[in-house]
């Protein structure tokens, strides 16, 4: 097997090139985006991945009545056991053309399709992302963005040159959380933040293995691969692997080849706002402040990250981003904080639980004067601590939502609102995260260039900036704009 840590060098120093001339796309903030309208009444969407939060994105999709469900792909859809993870979302579109191969149902329905959703792994997000752009159809891609930083620059540059409605999963984006600190941000409040602490503390899939090699390879040893498996595309763009069930059913996020672990998958829903009303762009250095069972395979059992955002224009002081992940390892909290409930919105299927009353998936934010606590996802912020009385009384009321996150991404399709997690909102968010995972992957700090957009410390980290190329025969076209 190969792994990340392999990255050749020439395969960087071939994208290289594409990587600094795309340098003038990451923070694109369009005006207005008038999406792929349609002038369908209900946009014709097909699917992508369907099973686990595949599945929940597509009947949520469906529940705005905005959509019709017009065809289903995933490469387990020929699963017909009484555990098959795709059997609901069949059941209840029984009519729908079903397909393994993304690109097979492109072809077939390329004239019926306005839209479509990437409910698949992370590693296989950019591929169908970018045929589906290139087709002119809007798409809805779940967190992260993609798994690498030089995939993140290419969906980006697709964005603006084919000018499609884009959307990434992280739901929280369109509820009160998003209203609100923006709000709080456009009225003055949140200039002073020099410290933002982001937390996600629950058991993980490969908290099982505690971090020992022998264990983990044991656990991914070949397998039978069941007939109905189309093992080919859902491996993607990704070198070619032996087939094993435990990289299935979310159990690939525990890999760095094929996932970007807790801070891929919740960062997006904790730092997202953050990250966009406060213009951290992207930091100048991430540091591992502390590693429990690290290994060079899967994600450690206890990882806490500093990121050093510089200071930026319109009086926004350099900030300290922390994230601390793992059981146990909590931040020191604020004078005022309790174990008050907040809101999560946390998923229920696929090993999400196992939070406990310790801390809920949340933040801390510090700024001059003030200090607030926030959940996950759409919660709310509260101010805490000895300035809070004062700090209430100032804040400005702020609006309710629109529009839910589906909804906003198809009226977006239909040209009727703007996409609130666009790729240029979404995508340096995701490039914020990818460069605190492959810190985390090398377990050293990593010395970030703005300018040059590269790694300056670290070869072997600056290599995976292009994780996963050169890509697979068959699959070299997806890495052009």
């Amino acid at each position: 097997m190969k792994h990340a840590l392999q990255t050749s060098r020439r395969s960087f120093l071939k994208h290289s090139a594409a990587l600094s001339a795309l340098t003038a796309f990451p923070f694109i903030r369009a005006s207005a985006q008038t999406g792929s309208v349609t002038p369908n009444e209900k946009v014709n969407l097909a699917c992508c991945g369907i099973g686990n939060q595949g599945g929940s994105d597509v009947n949520s999709l469906h529940k705005t009545g905005l959509c019709n469900i017009v065809a289903l792909c995933d490469t387990e859809i020929g699963d017909t056991s009484p555990k098959s993870r795709v059997g609901g979302v069949l059941k209840k579109f029984p009519k729908a053309p079903r397909y393994t191969d993304f690109r097979k149902m492109l072809d077939k329905h390329d004239k019926e399709i306005d839209a479509v959703l990437v409910g698949t792994t992370d590693h296989s997000h950019f591929a169908i992302a970018m045929e589906a752009m290139r087709r002119g159809k809007g798409v809805y891609v779940e967190k992260p963005l993609a798994h690498s930083f030089h995939q993140i620059d290419l969906l980006m540059a697709a964005e603006a040159k084919y000018k499609v409605a884009t959307q990434m999963g992280n739901q929280g984006h369109s509820d009160g959380n998003y209203f609100q600190f923006k709000t709080y941000a456009e009225a003055g409040m949140m200039k002073g933040v020099t410290k933002f602490v982001a937390h996600m503390n629950g058991a993980r899939r490969w908290h099982k293995w505690g971090g020992d090699v022998e264990k983990i390879k044991a656990a991914i040893a070949k397998q039978e691969k069941p007939a109905y498996m189309d093992w080919d595309t859902w491996l993607a763009h990704v070198a070619e692997h032996d087939y094993t069930p435990q990289y299935l059913n979310g159990d690939w996020r525990c890999f760095f080849e094929f996932g970007n672990g807790a801070l891929g998958d919740w960062g997006a829903h904790i730092l997202d706002t953050g990250h966009e009303f406060l213009k951290w762009g992207l930091p100048t250095s991430v540091e591992p402040l502390k590693m429990v069972g690290w290994n060079p395979m899967t994600f450690p059992m206890q990882c806490t990250l500093l990121f050093k955002v510089p200071a930026r224009g319109e009086g926004l002081p350099a900030c300290d981003v922390f994230w601390y992940e793992g059981q146990k390892n909590f931040p020191e909290l604020p004078e005022g904080f309790s174990a008050a409930k907040v809101q999560t919105d946390a998923p229920t299927s696929g090993g999400a639980s196992g939070f406990g009353k310790d801390l809920p998936p949340g933040k801390e934010i510090y700024g001059d004067g003030f200090v607030f606590k926030g959940g996950s996802h759409g919660s709310t912020l509260s101010a805490i601590g000895p300035t809070a009385a004062a700090v209430k009384a100032k804040l400005p009321e702020f609006p309710k939502s629109p529009s839910n996150h589906y909804k906003n991404f198809l009226l977006g399709v239909k040209g009727q609102e703007e996409c609130r997690s666009r790729f240029s909102v979404s995508g340096p968010l995701s490039q914020f995260m990818n460069l605190g995972v492959i810190a985390t992957h090398v377990n050293a700090k990593i010395e970030f260039d703005l300018k040059t957009r590269r790694i300056t410390n670290h070869e072997a980290a600056n290599a995976m900036l292009c994780i996963g190329e050169p890509p697979r025969k068959g699959w070299e076209q997806y890495f052009n704009v």
